[in-house]
């Protein structure tokens, strides 16, 4: 079993530098599974995994800025920046570091979310040394070249046409707006065409000074992988760079606030000629550290989590309305999101709704049966463990808590917090969110009557 320690070992100063700060966050068995942190001067912060067992190793860089650090002015800039930092750096051009990874049988990739971004590459454990350089490189060396900006333009501008393609993508982004509006959180991460296409390379040249700080970072590796030397493997890509040269910074901290989300009854619909309607129905949420998240994440699943969720049973099996209908939460620092998806001929539109409309009011007022929560616990205790069966995923995991809570977990807690789930825990959970009025977002071929007859859905 894993436990937490927080016992400090001293790392003596080499060559007269700054002292590094090392602490042992969680203690595996045998060292298997022991997770590490250094604060290196700088506020550059490592924190790695080690399984020996294994013979990969996944690294990854992650930045403390997501699109709800955007103006207006500036939607997508992060998700623009993202690409950037693969187009070449003063010592790799944009082949070079392709290059470097296939040459190894690599993987590399990145993701922008809306309150980070993370750089990745999964390697054989003897090639995470190339690993590290080509990543640390590509964070701390990057051109941002004119020529490139103009050329990526083009490339995001078809990633947005791809994703208005999808409207049972398109319409997350939707429910969003239409719970948080024309907020930070309520754009989408990709931005608009307008705001990519005014972009300049002097704005993003400056987001990205001002976000790529080593204090903003989060170093995370998992696998096969021996700590103190990735510490010095990416102190050395970093001082090289001379992005280590404020010895007395401190790490930014997991942001923190309680924004409230006043929607209710908002219904945002947008015509297009599609085959199906796709729907979102939903409620404000948890913020992610909400010591009730647990609860919701059991209620999450036995809703709309699995084919024996009540909206999988109540939608598709017994009426054969959707192919796809589950529920879903959006935990931020501040605020969260409850949605429940469907998509459905335009015809079963309203049907469907009052279908789910009708669960929802009944699990905010009856709750769940124990048998219900059960196994609802023994899922989501499942998928939790078999979702961390990789390298990619232990270094998420790592990175992300890091990033986000300052903290480590380890799985066995994680078990234990959702194996203590209590009927009554998500009976009141269940009040708490569900029993708010909802909102609407809908995307299809829908007439006039019909969005009439949304709008009082969620009334």
């Amino acid at each position: 079993m894993t436990s937490r320690s927080s016992r400090k070992t001293a790392r003596p100063s080499s060559e007269g530098r700054a002292v590094a700060r090392t602490q042992t966050l969680l203690r595996g068995r045998n060292g298997i599974g022991t997770v590490r942190r250094t604060t290196l001067p700088g506020g550059l912060r490592v924190v790695t995994e080690t399984l020996p067992s294994v013979r990969s190793a996944t690294f990854g860089i992650w930045a403390h800025v997501g699109s709800r650090d955007e103006t207006p002015t500036l939607n997508g800039a992060t998700h623009y920046l993202e690409h950037l930092l693969f187009k070449g750096t003063r010592r790799r051009s944009a082949l070079d570091i392709s290059a470097a990874l296939d040459a190894v049988g690599g993987e590399m990739n990145a993701f922008t979310a809306k309150e980070y971004t993370c750089y990745y590459a999964r390697v054989l454990d003897t090639d995470l040394p190339l690993a590290i350089d080509v990543v640390c490189d590509m964070l701390t060396g990057s051109l941002i070249d004119a020529a490139d900006v103009d050329a990526e333009r083009g490339v995001i501008l078809e990633e947005i046409a791809m994703t208005e393609d999808d409207p049972g993508d398109c319409v997350h982004d939707l429910f969003a707006h239409t719970m948080l509006g024309d907020t930070p959180l309520g754009r989408p991460v990709l931005g608009t065409v307008d705001t990519i296409n005014a972009l300049t390379r002097d704005q993003i040249a400056r987001f990205y000074k001002k976000h790529y700080d080593p204090t903003h970072l989060v170093v995370a590796a998992a696998g096969n992988v021996d700590h103190a030397k990735v510490v010095r493997q990416v102190r050395a890509a970093f001082e090289k760079a001379g992005a280590l040269h404020r010895t007395d910074a401190e790490p930014v901290g997991p942001r923190t606030g309680d924004k409230l989300i006043r929607a209710a009854g908002r219904v945002e619909l947008v015509g297009r000629k599609t085959e199906q309607a796709h729907v979102v129905l939903g409620v404000p949420g948890l913020k992610r550290t909400d010591e009730r998240r647990w609860a919701l994440g059991v209620l999450n699943t036995a809703l709309g989590g699995g084919m024996s969720s009540r909206l999988f049973q109540e939608v598709r099996e017994k009426r054969g309305l959707a192919y796809s209908v589950y529920s879903y939460t959006s935990g931020f620092a501040d605020c969260g999101l409850f949605g429940v998806y469907a998509g459905c001929r335009p015809s079963q539109v309203h049907d469907v709704l009052r279908i789910c409309r009708d669960e929802l009011d009944k699990v905010a007022a009856e709750g769940l049966s124990d048998e219900e929560i059960s196994r609802a616990v023994g899922q989501l205790s499942g998928s939790t463990v078999l979702g961390l069966e990789d390298t990619g995923a232990l270094m998420n995991r790592i990175g992300k808590s890091e990033l986000c809570w300052g903290d480590q977990m380890s799985v066995d807690d994680m078990l234990a917090r959702i194996a203590a789930v209590t009927p009554d825990d998500v009976r009141e959970v269940a009040r708490d969110v569900l029993g708010r009025r909802p909102s609407l977002s809908v995307i299809g071929p829908l007439k006039d009557k019909q969005a009439a007859g949304l709008h009082a859905a969620v009334s």
